[in-house]
């Protein structure tokens, strides 16, 4: 290719609102050009580069038997709705109505096209396994396009479903696809990781993340050197240590006055007398999306949304505003605790954080907290009328203890470049996907999801 017959427009500055060196050397190098905020043309060198990963993709999807199609990217709201995801990817759905009034969504993913395409044209086990991809356009409307084309409105993914006849014949096709995206990550030269994962807003019990390694990945990762375990922090377990057993005559709860003290840090300096973080309870007001809920863990922890919002069984929780969280505990936020809500309330709490024997909490009362606070008794399962969920939900980190093995586990940062799924009938039988077995029975399909951002 001459250079003078080709168009590679070459920037001396990098726009400022390119921050990342990716994001820096495609609009420099002439790769790339931003049309709106998470919206990119690609140019001549740009189109290039993504067809070949294209190629690359596409031979081994191709080499391990998946078959191509092209589905539409404006859909029927009707399918989503059919399985709940209508309301449950709530604004980062792109929602469109024809001038008839008729619903309709730009495709953030589709498992439901697919599914319906199979329940009509599949309906023996003689025709599975079957394994569906595509190459298309996706649309997401992310509240903060970053990054470049690492989190855009508008992207190309490989999409691809597989269909069988068991949980057993499903495993193994999950197995397949994993050995086929280690091709595909090998070929293109990518230093990446496979990790466990949340399955988010697709559904299903079992993922898995293939993530690139990278300090300016947006996702934190964990992984343990003396074992294999490692995953996305919002889904790696936290090791759960053992409970003490409350003392008979453990102290009764007591009510100090800490005026103006609405930090852990700040209370226990005022506090003193060998009070550390590990010996309070950080409790946070969230929403979930019909009411405020109340979350806890220890006071030296982080707590982790994403394995919150999947304690609740929700698609995400956010952070209450100041009216919902004196709705709930009748107090300014920094100075809510478990004991002495306002209100009865859904109260999810930490494993660690059940283990703090005479913790200190908020009172529920501007600038006061309690001290000797003990889980089991003074708030717990049965006691206030709440309703108390026991979970998993701190994040873990660099240094934490591995749950498989023990050991310290380390942290890493990533890029998602692909995830993989178990969905066992999750979209099948809400769609009511079936086929007959040799006999003649009726079964549901069982499914699994293979995604890439190219």
């Amino acid at each position: 290719m001459r250079f003078s017959k080709t168009l590679i427009p070459t920037q001396k500055e990098a726009p400022k609102d390119a921050t990342m060196p990716s994001h820096v050397l495609l609009l420099r190098a002439g790769y790339a050009r931003m049309v709106g905020a998470g919206i990119y043309e690609l140019l001549p060198l740009g189109t290039r580069v993504l067809h070949k990963i294209e190629a690359i993709v596409r031979e081994e999807m191709d080499d391990a038997g998946a078959l191509e199609v092209f589905m539409p990217t404006f859909l029927p709201g009707e399918y989503f709705k059919e399985t709940g995801r209508w309301d449950l990817y709530g604004p980062t759905l792109l929602r469109i109505k024809d001038r008839k009034g008729g619903e309709y969504h730009l495709a953030p993913t589709h498992e439901e096209i697919i599914t319906d395409l199979v329940r009509r044209e599949v309906r023996s086990y003689r025709q599975m396994p079957i394994n569906l991809y595509q190459i298309q356009l996706k649309y997401r409307d992310e509240p903060r396009p970053r990054a470049g084309l690492l989190r855009c409105r508008e992207f190309v993914m490989k999409d691809a479903y597989s269909f069988d006849v068991s949980a057993e014949a499903a495993l193994k096709s999950y197995e397949h696809m994993r050995e086929a995206y280690h091709r595909i990550f090998k070929r293109l030269g990518l230093d990446y990781r496979v990790v466990a994962a949340d399955s988010g807003a697709i559904g299903g019990d079992t993922s898995a993340e293939f993530q690139v390694l990278a300090q300016t990945g947006e996702d934190a990762l964990v992984a343990c050197e003396a074992c294999d375990y490692a995953a996305n922090v919002e889904a790696a377990a936290a090791k759960i240590e053992p409970r003490a057993a409350t003392p008979a005559n453990a102290p009764a709860v007591e009510t100090v006055e800490t005026p103006g003290k609405h930090s852990i840090e700040d209370v226990v300096a005022f506090l003193g007398a060998g009070l550390t973080a590990e010996g309070t309870l950080k409790s946070l007001v969230y929403w979930d999306g019909k009411e405020p809920v109340l979350a806890i863990v220890r006071g030296d922890h982080t707590l982790n949304e994403v394995k919150l919002a999947r304690a609740l069984e929700v698609a995400e929780v956010t952070l209450a505003s100041d009216v919902q969280v004196r709705e709930l505990a009748g107090t300014d936020p920094g100075f809510v605790g478990p004991v002495g809500l306002a209100k009865k309330a859904r109260v999810v709490v930490d494993h660690a954080a059940t283990a703090v024997l005479g913790a200190v909490a908020g009172a529920n009362q501007k600038d006061k907290h309690l001290k000797n606070v003990v889980y089991g008794r003074d708030y717990g399962p049965g006691i206030g009328g709440h309703t108390t969920i026991e979970a998993d939900l701190r994040e873990v980190g660099d240094g934490d203890p591995c749950p498989k093995c023990g050991k310290a586990l380390k942290a890493y940062r990533g890029i998602e470049g692909g995830h993989i799924f178990v969905l066992g009938t999750h979209y099948s039988g809400k769609m009511n996907a079936k086929f007959l077995d040799a006999e003649g029975k009726e079964h549901t399909v069982v499914m699994g999801c293979y995604g890439i951002g190219i």
